[in-house]
């Protein structure tokens, strides 16, 4: 078998109007993703997303199309899709970073290679440790009104546990967040994701300050590549610290072990360049004594689902004391994919069907595609 093709499709799909989001990075209200289809002369096809935003990895609609038609297609079409380490190693020569980009063809043939021998991807993983995955939402960093209206929202829906996006100011991070705990009540579990926006003397004070919710971690506080600071606020807080924008490849998982800046690192196929380099920072972090938890760009069917593979195979990823971000697809107008996936309320039901477990609704992409 061949790899005949590689596609590369557009789509813009929006978000549902009152589930927009918005943190430290700016406001999130659609989503241009690319679709790959990885087409082969035995007549497989696997499917792969790349969730991008540029202000997140620097990667955009029309870079992910460039890379793949200009550089990455011509170098895999002719390879066996089911190496996909080599088909790495080709895709790191002809372009540096462009994780999600990468991750979208690396998740295709994942799920080509599940498809070729009748397993899902977590069975060519290794096999499954859970069968079901914990799950939690998310609460934008808004108003005082529209924190009520979210919060008793998601509380209707069924929801257990929460995070709650800060690091715009503190006055208001800490108004936000006391609002969602009266409306939870003490049971809930509650977290917070800072997105990089405080800086170290704010993050000092914050974590002084919010002791008092009783949350289960704090995401991101300040910015990347500050381990000694990070070290430091470990120093004032017993609340967990979780890395996210810290965490792209494996030699930034490698520095936050080395120098144990965090608690809990945050990972998931797309940020970290694809499902074989999660994995390999599962090991590291394992290896470490660290705790892994999914961690989420706002993903559409395929994306989620590659999600749920890695954290159905990999213990380290202790979704039952950090649930998983896999809340992409109840956001968005659409998903992309014929069976919707079961993501909660407080569970989110693993796929069983080989590869990915999931396939491409093409009404919806005709709907959403950006390219015709």
């Amino acid at each position: 078998m061949i790899i005949t093709e590689i596609e590369a499709i557009p789509v813009k799909v929006p978000l549902k109007p009152f589930l927009t989001t918005k943190t430290a990075h700016g406001e999130h209200v659609d989503s241009p993703y690319v679709i790959v289809r990885v087409h082969t002369n035995e007549g497989l096809c696997g499917l792969g997303e790349a969730t991008l935003a540029p202000r997140w990895s620097g990667e955009t609609s029309e870079s992910c199309l460039t890379a793949i038609n200009q550089l990455i297609a011509p170098a895999l079409v002719g390879e066996d899709p089911l190496n996909i380490n080599v088909a790495l190693l080709k895709m790191d020569r002809v372009i540096k970073l462009n994780p999600f980009t990468k991750a979208a063809v690396e998740m295709a043939l994942w799920d080509l290679s599940g498809k070729a021998v009748g397993l899902p991807v977590y069975d060519l993983l290794g096999g499954k440790v859970r069968d079901s995955i914990p799950v939690k939402t998310v609460i934008g960093a808004f108003s005082p009104e529209k924190t009520v209206e979210l919060t008793q929202y998601f509380l209707d829906q069924g929801f257990t546990s929460l995070k709650v996006k800060v690091g715009l100011d503190l006055e208001s991070d800490l108004e936000r967040l006391n609002i969602v705990r009266q409306t939870t009540g003490p049971d809930i579990c509650m977290g917070v994701d800072a997105n990089c926006g405080w800086d170290f003397s704010t993050a000092c004070a914050a974590l002084a300050q919010i002791e008092k919710f009783d949350l289960a971690f704090c995401e991101q506080p300040i910015q990347i590549g500050q381990h000694d600071a990070w070290v430091e606020l470990r120093k004032f807080t017993s609340i967990p610290l979780m890395a996210d924008e810290s965490v792209f490849s494996v030699g930034d998982a490698w520095e936050i072990c080395r120098q144990r800046s965090a608690d809990i690192l945050s990972i998931y196929p797309g940020k970290n360049g694809g499902i074989s380099r999660s994995i390999a920072i599962c090991h590291l972090a394992e290896a470490a004594g660290l705790t892994c938890s999914i961690g989420s760009n706002l993903e559409l069917g395929i994306g989620s689902a590659a999600m749920l593979h890695v954290a159905a195979a990999m213990k380290v990823i202790n979704s039952e004391r950090f649930p998983a971000d896999c809340l992409g697809p109840l956001f968005h107008e659409a998903d992309l994919i014929q069976q919707p996936l079961s993501l909660g309320p407080l569970v989110a039901t693993l796929p069983t069907a080989p590869g990915l477990g999931v396939e491409l609704d093409e009404d919806q992409l005709k709907q959403w595609r950006t390219d015709v």
